[in-house]
């Protein structure tokens, strides 16, 4: 483990600049933080979680995928996805870095999605430790420890210092890179910060839901039941929740023709609308009902069907604060089944 005084943060950023792109969490006009490429002027916000969730970087909101011109019968294509750059996300929180765990199953799986690979392959992690857990967080719920060691580097804020744990080869090689202004420590400097990190988790309000009464065999279960009815009487179908969830993977592909050539792109696309897989037959889905159950039963049954018991939900409370009815999974959860302090 290493240290480097919390001053010097912005001189580890401008090194690490040097080498690669560097993106952090930095707050807008509005006070609210997105991740942004650094450069010189920008500061590191101290907000718990950003807006959009980091997946953007592996998994982006829009992104071209190729270029094609039809002439007669030949077709040129040309590749227009950048996905070769090494780069670095730095403040990544530990909900957020295991919702990258959920997103490699399904893209990392064969057939392997080359772009997500390519951007995993390049892209690298560095986890901040949640100093102050805010109300809205069940991370606990799903076995996520706010304070542990998550990414390829782990870094802990203390009040004048930050302490820095490499995990993987490409956390040694940040490490390397930025050692000028780091100091060997010991491996229990940061025991402290831990220590009340867990002690704000355990007042938590949410810190007892359990999520044991659901899983991959709790379809029949859960499928029926008439509480559905009511859970998303008032849902709007607006999608906010999946926009902002770190694990949703749902997407469509389009074309474009720009009259000179045809891009083809992909773009996120949300189980809550009402055109969602629609096809030539019609749509699956056919009420409100039924599309709120898919999202909810996906996250706690379907996902943990097919990927050994993990669920679909890191508890990051994105969609608590970004909900406009205040419908989201907690709420299903405790209606349901889940176990939580009123």
């Amino acid at each position: 483990m290493r240290k480097s005084l919390l001053t010097s943060v912005d001189s580890i950023f401008s090194k690490i600049s040097e080498s690669m792109a560097l993106f952090l969490p930095v707050d807008d006009p509005t006070g609210r933080a997105n991740y942004t490429r650094w450069e010189e002027g920008k500061k590191w916000s101290e907000a718990l979680n950003t807006v959009k969730s980091p997946k953007d970087f592996f998994f982006p909101q829009v992104e071209d995928l190729m270029k094609f011109k039809v002439s007669g019968k030949n077709i040129e294509l040309k590749n227009t996805a950048k996905i070769d750059e090494d780069f670095v996300v730095f403040g990544v929180r530990p909900c957020d870095v295991r919702s990258f765990d959920v997103l490699d199953n399904v893209f990392l799986s064969e057939p392997r999605d080359g772009y997500y690979a390519a951007r995993r392959k390049h892209g690298i992690i560095v986890s901040v430790a949640c100093s102050k857990p805010s109300e809205t967080c069940f991370c606990h719920t799903f076995g996520i420890d706010p304070a542990g060691e998550y990414g390829d580097v782990t870094v802990w804020k203390g009040e004048n210092e930050l302490f820095w744990k490499a995990n993987t080869e490409k956390g040694e090689k940040v490490m390397e890179l930025i050692s000028e202004f780091t100091e060997s420590c010991d491996d229990n400097a940061a025991d402290d910060i831990k220590a009340k990190i867990e002690k704000i988790a355990e007042k938590l309000p949410l810190r007892n839901l359990s999520a044991e009464n659901f899983g991959g065999d709790k379809t029949d279960e859960y499928f029926d039941r008439p509480e559905w009815k009511s859970l998303s009487e008032s849902c709007l179908g607006c999608g906010t929740c999946t926009f902002v969830c770190p694990t949703c993977q749902c997407y469509d592909i389009k074309d474009f023709n720009t009259g000179k050539d045809v891009i083809r792109f992909r773009c996120w696309d949300s189980c809550m609308y009402s055109e969602f897989t629609q096809m030539s037959a019609g749509q699956p889905r056919l009420t409100q009902l039924e599309r709120f159950r898919q999202r909810f039963m996906h996250k706690l049954v379907y996902y943990p069907a097919n990927y050994d018991g993990m669920f679909s939900c890191v508890g990051c409370g994105r969609c608590l604060k970004s909900c406009p009815i205040h419908m989201n999974i907690v709420k299903v959860m405790k209606t349901l089944g889940g176990k939580a302090d009123e």
